[in-house]
């Protein structure tokens, strides 16, 4: 799976690599001929996300938020803006089918990946997530989850996740970063591309990265549920009015990569966010773990470098402060994009590769599975035994101890 593989080789931090050093695997992505695709192949091939696996429909809607009390980490001149797209139960009923993400968006993320060429922007910013644009909402009240994508990735590769979770009973707000993402098309045409990747090169601007994103988090939780902000104050585009949908003594978050380390970061200055998730990153913020009050927290990453006699991991220092329910689960096979949609994309668009220990149909069943239980014991108050040990029937995900 070169369009993954490549870069996950240079990422055993957990840190998505720097747009400006596109990695071996995946030069030889866009030069194998295997993946090669004709010119009329290439001209738009189709690919889904798989079905959500929960009872409701799932609707979308995306938000342009401006943070007017906070500048810019990356500009500031700027105001902090925020791209967000909201995934929630839906209603049955029409709508049109969301895209995955702006032509634009695509073109910077393949630019940046060494894939023009190799698969057409069209490609990708045409991939179905069985959602629908403006849909009614569900009747009731949920639980909030904030995503948060891996460092220089887009929103849009939390997708399957978010929309699964949205079909299961949750409100899902996927967060794009501004200037940290390959690139980020905000109304207006304007595009935003990753200035902070060439600035963040030690852990300690990691560190300033999570911590900033909690940040842009706890300011998403705040317009997301407050009637005043959600129903519309100029701040949001196209905004439904969230509030009355979401159950504010129910909200968890949930990181890939530098994500992760945004997860625990926002925990420990939020009281709001009563549980957390790390996806196969590395925490950097001192003292990872520590002042959670007893909140439970789940860490999921390659057993190659999320192992307890992982070099380089800083995992182990974290399940030492951890104090509440807490589960850490390494996957044999897996690699750092294989908790994201790339796996499956890349299955999609003919460029995976035959001789990696995971698909990404497996790739994405494992991360769907563990996540939802892990969300459903602790904001449903669902017994979920598969968050209890070992599975016959998903043996690559051992839960080791420290």
């Amino acid at each position: 799976m070169n369009i993954i593989r490549g870069a996950a080789a240079s990422t055993l931090l957990g840190l998505c690599l720097t747009l400006t050093l596109p990695g071996p695997g995946l030069a030889a992505a866009a030069s194998a001929p295997t993946p090669a695709l004709s010119a009329k192949d290439t001209a738009r091939p189709e690919v889904s996300l798989p079905r959500t696996a929960g009872r409701h429909p799932v609707g979308r809607r995306t938000l342009h938020l401006s943070d007017h009390r906070r500048h810019d980490p990356w500009v500031p001149s700027a105001r902090r803006e925020l791209m967000v797209s909201v995934h929630y139960p839906a209603r049955a009923g029409r709508g049109a089918p969301a895209a995955y993400m702006t032509e634009d968006e695509a073109r910077l993320l393949l630019e940046a990946r060494g894939l023009v060429g190799v698969v057409p922007a069209a490609a990708l910013s045409s991939v179905r997530p069985h959602a629908r644009m403006d849909a009614r909402p569900a009747r009731g009240r949920f639980p909030l989850v904030v995503l948060s994508p891996g460092f220089s990735m887009p929103r849009s590769t939390l997708t399957a996740l978010a929309t699964d979770l949205a079909s299961r009973g949750y409100v899902v707000a996927a967060v794009h970063h501004a200037y940290e993402s390959a690139g980020t098309a905000f109304p207006g045409g304007r595009v935003l591309t990753c200035l902070a990747c060439e600035q963040v090169v030690t852990d300690r601007e990691r560190a300033r990265v999570a911590e900033n994103r909690a940040d842009d988090l706890s300011f998403v939780i705040d317009e997301l549920t407050t009637r005043r902000a959600a129903s519309g104050t100029g701040r949001g585009t196209g905004s439904l009015p969230f509030a009355p949908m979401i159950d504010t003594r129910r909200i968890a978050v949930a990181g890939h990569s530098i994500g992760g380390a945004a997860a625990i970061a926002l925990m420990r200055q939020d009281r709001r966010v009563r549980a957390g998730v790390n996806l196969d990153g590395n925490f950097f913020v001192p003292f990872a773990g520590a002042d959670l009050k007893g909140r439970p927290f789940m860490m999921m990453g390659a057993a190659d470098t999320h192992g307890p006699g992982s070099a380089g991991s800083d995992w182990r220092d974290a399940w030492a402060r951890l104090e509440g329910w807490k589960r850490w689960l390494t996957v044999t096979g897996a690699e750092h994009f294989t908790f994201t949609d790339l796996p499956l994309l890349a299955d999609g668009l003919g460029l995976s590769d035959p001789t990696t220990p995971l698909s990404g149909e497996r790739s994405w069943q494992l991360t769907r599975d563990y996540t939802a239980a892990f969300l459903d014991r602790h904001l449903y108050g669902l017994a979920r035994p598969l968050l209890d040990g070992p599975a016959a029937d998903r043996p690559e995900v051992a839960f080791p101890r420290a």
